[in-house]
């Protein structure tokens, strides 16, 4: 069993960052393979959000790529309207990748709860979000999976790009990417008809959120696959009848220029790129230092006393009865257990677990620790195969009911969410008894 340490006294915060370091808060997200929830470092109080990834579910989903793709993109970028990775450890059964929090929740929550948001507010989350394009694309980073699931706000109201879970970085030798990869009614024509593509493809999947945020429903959709596809590569963009009603003309125009087909003249991707973009009068009035530095005002404000995280996910946890998370020490690998491994799941193990290096944003000091804000990255090592590689598709449960059933609505059913709304604040006084009973030191105010 592994070591168990109860109080901060105990522990030694000069040491390599471990989960211990950590209480455990609630669980505010879910993925394929593994899941979101806040923890606060018991020496400072700092909150972060802990995105957790069992390394047996990795390897079953062939994902591994996919993870140390993420990880070591994060540690090469920061910048206020992204969701920065601040620590990455693991221990026997999980990879660790510790984020900023961002305690005003997703895009979508805020979407699924008033359906449509108003010109205003999704011209100011817009304009954040071409702040974070201008400095990846700067860096060639291409997101590729830009939706309203991974748009999350800061407790101030400021929207930020999270999860490159399927980012990649373009390169001189290699300008183009030819795989299919993102959530399919946000894909690019040129992702969806297997061209070569690049940057612009965020600028595409940027206008089909903002057409979304607006409408409430995404401009290109069908009742297939194959019938969302050939909306994306030939259906005309139609408005709403009352959309002058709603939104202004020169929003509207920003639509027609971020969707258009051809990746040459969509806004933002053309000469002068997105900051002839920022140019645009439907941007007039933003200061854009302003939104870097986040001192400009938005015009929503989350509500701090109000859960804005789905509470199907802590409640699935405490109703499902599943084993709690725990800290475990590492185990020191002696010369008999760095042999070859003898099967093809405990060589990907391995491999695993040589690659995900420790990442403490507080330190300098640490061995394999590149220094960020690089512009240039080293191509990525190969996985060793089990099958196939699975490394261009995400695997959230969100896209494959999207590939599979693509309809115009999005996210979670309103009568879903609200039901289970009614059970927040009944979770806010959820004292976790399991794990105290497991060893836990709760919060302080816990």
């Amino acid at each position: 069993m592994g070591a168990i340490c109860c109080t901060p006294d105990e522990l030694d915060f000069g040491a390599e960052v471990e989960l211990a370091h950590f209480y455990l808060l609630r669980v505010i997200g879910k993925g394929a393979f593994g899941k979101v929830r806040i923890i606060q470092h018991r020496q400072t109080g700092q909150e972060y959000a802990l995105k957790y990834i069992s390394k047996s579910r990795c390897i079953q989903l062939n994902a591994t790529h996919n993870i140390l793709a993420e990880r070591r993109l994060l540690e090469k970028i920061e910048h206020p309207l992204i969701v920065n990775m601040r620590y990455a450890f693991q221990d026997e059964e999980h990879l660790f990748i510790g984020l900023d929090l961002m305690m005003g929740g997703s895009i979508q929550f805020l979407l699924d709860r008033y359906t449509t948001l108003k010109e205003i507010q999704v011209r100011f989350y817009v304009a954040d979000l071409l702040c974070a394009l201008d400095y990846l694309h700067g860096r060639r980073i291409a997101h590729r999976d830009i939706k309203p699931d991974n748009i999350l706000l800061d407790d101030k109201g400021h929207a930020h790009l999270s999860d490159f879970n399927i980012a990649t970085q373009f390169h001189p030798n290699k300008p183009q990417r030819f795989s299919r990869a993102g959530s399919l009614a946000y894909m690019s024509p040129e992702i969806v008809g297997k061209q070569g593509y690049s940057t612009f493809v965020d600028l595409w999947s940027l206008g089909v959120t903002t057409f979304e945020l607006l409408f409430g429903k995404r401009p290109f959709t069908g009742t297939s696959t194959y019938q969302v596809t050939e909306a994306i590569l030939h259906d005309e963009l139609v408005f709403p009848d009352n959309a002058l009603e709603l939104i202004s003309q020169d929003c509207i125009d920003v639509l027609r220029g971020l969707l258009n087909r051809s990746p040459s003249e969509r806004y933002g991707c053309g000469q002068g790129g997105i900051s002839s973009l920022k140019k645009h009068p439907w941007f007039r009035g933003i200061d854009w230092q302003a939104m870097v530095q986040k001192t400009a005002t938005p015009p929503f404000k989350p509500n701090k006393d109000e859960l804005n995280f789905d509470a199907v996910h802590e409640l699935e946890e405490i109703l499902l009865e599943e084993v709690p998370l725990r800290p475990h020490k590492r185990i020191a690998k002696t010369s008999i257990d760095t042999t070859q491994p003898e099967t093809e799941e405990s060589r990907h193990r391995q491999w695993m677990d040589d690659k995900f290096l420790t990442f403490d944003y507080t330190r300098t000091d640490l061995p394999d620790q590149h220094h960020r804000d690089s512009t240039t990255s080293a191509p990525f090592e190969s996985t060793p195969s089990l099958v196939t590689t699975t490394t261009e598709m995400t695997l959230s449960p969100q896209t494959s009911i999207e590939e599979n059933f693509p309809t115009g609505g999005g996210g979670v059913g309103t009568t879903g969410t609200r039901l289970l709304r009614k059970v927040e604040s009944a979770l806010d006084h959820y004292e976790q008894s399991k794990y105290k009973a497991q060893g836990y030191v709760l919060t302080p105010d816990g």
